[in-house]
């Protein structure tokens, strides 16, 4: 039986007219494009150009393994800034969306790491993306970037003022690189993030980048987030999509490129792999 992929705008018990054009996909995947170091950051390699095209050239290869969606991360801006980003890395995002933009017709999505909801929501607007992911919408979690806490009330009344109700909210609950700050049943944060938070989807990754999420943590997810998505945002592979029928979705970046390096170009053959097992 196919399930749909629908958004619960209101987050009542009715599902709503879906936006982005995903109601007929049984499970979503997407694909995840892993920005170089931009201009300011500490890696930036000094062509602008390059990181463009890498970027182009990756969104071109996961529309051709026939992903679903596209998320562009400011990937390789490490260390990140906790909180709002230098109006560089804006400027830069936006360009680069927007030509990934003319080249791939599919929904795409922005991350401002490590956790610039406002800047991801502005670069969606401008350059056209469906939706934004956002690491801490609601809480406080400790990382590497030190506390971060959630910025709900500032990015949905952002969301209102640029008039861009169209750009969905994919939130994390239990972020990957993170810890609490004190311990809190997990059907209560999700149930914080969608009726507090008003996240349009959830996601659920593992403890880091491309390390695996737990199955039974989706599906305690699922549980709490009812018609909400649930997406799993880490570690997921050909190899064990299939345990994971709890899950709407799918964010895959490390699996697909080539040896599964995180660094390495995006291997068309493995995203063809994974799109075969899912679907």
């Amino acid at each position: 039986m196919t399930i749909p992929f629908a958004l619960d705008f209101g987050h009542t018990i009715h599902m709503s007219v879906l936006v982005l054009p995903w109601s007929n996909v049984r499970k979503v995947v997407v694909g995840m494009v892993h920005l170089l170091a931009l201009p300011g950051s500490p890696r930036f390699g000094g062509d602008i150009s390059a990181i463009r095209d890498a970027a182009v050239r990756d969104a071109e290869a996961l529309a051709a393994g026939g992903v679903h969606g596209i998320m562009v991360e400011n990937f390789g801006d490490v260390p990140f800034y906790p909180g709002r980003v230098p109006v560089a890395v804006v400027a830069h995002m936006t360009a680069i969306v927007a030509e990934i933009r003319r080249r791939v017709e599919l929904p795409l999505g922005i991350n401002v790491l490590r956790n610039d909801g406002q800047s991801a929501l502005a670069v969606a607007h401008a350059a056209g993306a469906s939706f934004i992911r956002i690491n801490v919408l609601c809480g406080a979690r400790v990382t590497d970037q030190g506390i971060v806490q959630g910025i709900a009330h500032e990015l949905l009344r952002e969301r209102v003022h640029l008039g861009a109700a169209d750009v969905k909210i994919f939130a994390d609950v239990d972020v990957k690189h993170s810890a609490p700050l004190a311990p809190r049943p997990l059907a209560d944060e999700v149930t914080d993030t969608i009726a507090r938070g008003l996240a349009d989807a959830v996601i659920v990754s593992g403890a880091g980048t491309g390390k695996p999420t737990d199955p039974q943590h989706v599906r305690a997810v699922k549980a709490a987030a009812g018609h909400v998505p649930v997406l799993v945002g880490s570690g997921i592979s050909g190899s064990t999509v299939q345990e994971f029928d709890a899950a709407d979705g799918f964010i895959a970046g490390t699996s697909f490129k080539r040896d599964a390096d995180v660094a390495a170009p995006v291997d068309v053959a493995r995203v063809k792999e994974f799109l075969a097992r899912v679907q």
